[in-house]
């Protein structure tokens, strides 16, 4: 674990993941911090020669026309931070908001925004105290950034809103006097400067896109696992073959696939007897589906790289003093992106359902109805593909596009929005979802290479069974599902199916 991450010019998804998860501290470069009191500078420099500049003398959105007179431009930011605060829903994870508080202080910490460096200070000192402020999920068009959620973080820094410290949820002023701070008070430009920005929503989506790999790493071993409980073929896996449509995502997709099942003594068994012309598509076009979708995560990394590392707030600060209204607050980028996130992910979901059922069909597998023997008496893994089929059919409508969708807001100023705090939200439950579908995957194929025994499948993937067994015994008697699905979830979500695979094979990282 990464004891402290050093805010510089490029921060990396391993030291955001230090952060959100493992409760790294953080520290302002000497650059970064020269950086914010040049951008200070410039702003007080603007504010004195007397000119208008949005949100910093006057108001906001439709409000833009209002001029504000300097002795309210305190008041005008501090207000901007109460009345933004309007979210409501569950409060979002607090990997989430630690995320979007790092990112907040990488975007700021070059100086394009023009906050003091004290402000700057306040975000990273409740970072490294474990300060979490508490955020609903909902409020966010994903336009003039995540005002809402950035809004509730900011009020913890003013001594107001509630947070999450040691277990406990207390108010703002509470949580600063435990750890011997004092709140703030905004100064001109700095509430907009706090709000305006696509943190929590590009929180979000990092912290999906690395668990997508994990999930795709993990789909690939459920597949090989599935092949092999079904006596399919590696032929389909082949290197010579994918040269002939060389997709990148489908050959590195194909290569893995083909090489978790070398060795094993089911897949030999039956190379020269029996051999299979050819399997169901769930097995035979895996590289072809699972590629695809590897090609669309490698893409949206792409887009949430060149995010993390932007300055996203309005107006903008630049290096010769000249303040600029634009808008790269908007969140289309990273809207189309995790649309594009869910699609991809529905789709290992899709394929995987359809190996569940023949793994459970004995028509199609060859194998005791539902892995189960006394069936009949004993309904087996049967009403687990129940499960996975639900959680396919409700990935399904998670899949629907947020970006295409636009509602006017602010007096018809704000008249498109991206909408992609839900697009990244809804990534979040498929997720969550795509995670169980796995999870009985891995559950049906470990009990289908059961009724194989004594014939082994490979030693990788006899390592993953083996991990498997340590916490799921084999089914002879019915019993609850449940219990074994979330077991093996929990293994899922700690990664250690894809590390076992990854100490003989080079797997797909991120």
């Amino acid at each position: 674990m990464a004891q402290e991450v050093i805010i510089e010019k490029h921060l990396t998804f391993s030291e955001f993941i230090a952060v959100a998860r493992d409760h790294a501290n953080v520290r302002l470069s000497t650059n970064a911090e020269d950086l914010i009191i040049q951008g200070r500078k410039r702003v007080e420099e603007a504010i004195s020669s007397g000119q208008t500049i949005y949100g910093v003398n006057t108001g906001f959105g439709e409000l833009s026309n209002v001029r504000i007179s300097s002795d309210d431009l305190e008041e005008l930011q501090t207000n901007i931070i109460r009345s933004h605060a309007s979210g409501v829903g569950e409060n979002l994870p607090i990997e989430v908001v630690r995320g979007a508080m790092l990112l907040l202080v990488n975007s700021l910490s070059k100086g394009n925004s023009g906050v003091r460096k004290l402000v700057v200070d306040q975000i990273v000192s409740l970072i490294n105290a474990n300060i979490t402020p508490v955020v609903p999920s909902i409020g966010s068009l994903g336009a003039s950034g995540d005002l809402a959620p950035l809004a509730h973080i900011v009020l913890v820094l003013l001594g107001e809103g509630k947070a999450d410290f040691r277990g406990l949820t207390l108010d703002g002023s509470e949580v600063l006097s435990q750890v011997d701070l004092k709140p703030i008070t905004l100064s001109a430009k700095e509430g907009l400067g706090l709000i305006n920005g696509t943190h929590v929503m590009l929180s979000t989506g990092i912290l999906a896109i690395v668990d997508s790999f994990n999930l795709f790493n993990t789909a690939l071993i459920a597949t090989s696992l599935s092949t092999d409980a079904l006596h399919g073929t590696d032929t389909a896996f082949e290197e010579r073959v994918h040269k002939l449509r060389p997709h990148a995502g489908q050959q590195q997709a194909a290569m893995i696939l083909y090489n978790l099942l070398q060795q094993s003594e089911i897949l030999n068994s039956h190379k020269t007897v029996d051999r299979k012309v050819q399997d169901a598509y769930s097995i035979r076009c895996a590289p072809q589906v699972l590629g695809a979708t590897l090609d669309a995560l490698n893409h949206i990394k792409g887009v949430l790289k060149v995010e993390m590392n932007s300055v996203t707030d309005n107006p903008l600060v630049l290096s010769d003093g000249t303040i600029r209204s634009a808008g790269h607050f908007h969140g289309q980028p990273l809207a189309l992106s995790l649309d594009f996130l869910s699609i991809a992910l529905a789709e290992i979901g899709n394929i995987a359902e359809r190996r569940i059922d023949r793994l459970l069909n004995p028509s199609l597998s060859g194998l005791p109805a539902f892995l189960i023997t006394e069936a009949g008496k004993n309904s087996g893994l049967m009403i687990a593909q129940y499960t996975a089929a639900a959680l396919v059919s409700k990935n399904k409508h998670i899949a629907n596009p947020c970006c295409t969708d636009s509602i006017p807001v602010s007096a018809n100023k704000e008249d498109h929005v991206s909408m992609g705090m839900n697009s990244a939200l809804k990534a979040r439950e498929l997720i969550e979802n795509l995670e169980s579908i796995l999870a009985i995957e891995l559950l049906c194929a470990a009990q289908g290479l059961e009724f194989h025994l004594p014939l082994s499948t490979s030693p990788i993937l006899n390592q993953v069974v083996g991990v498997i067994r340590e916490k799921v015994p084999p089914l002879t008697k019915d019993r609850p599902p449940h219990i074994d699905i979330q077991a093996i979830k929990s293994i899922i979500k700690s990664g250690s199916f894809v590390d076992i695979a990854s100490k003989s094979l080079e797997m797909v990282t991120i």
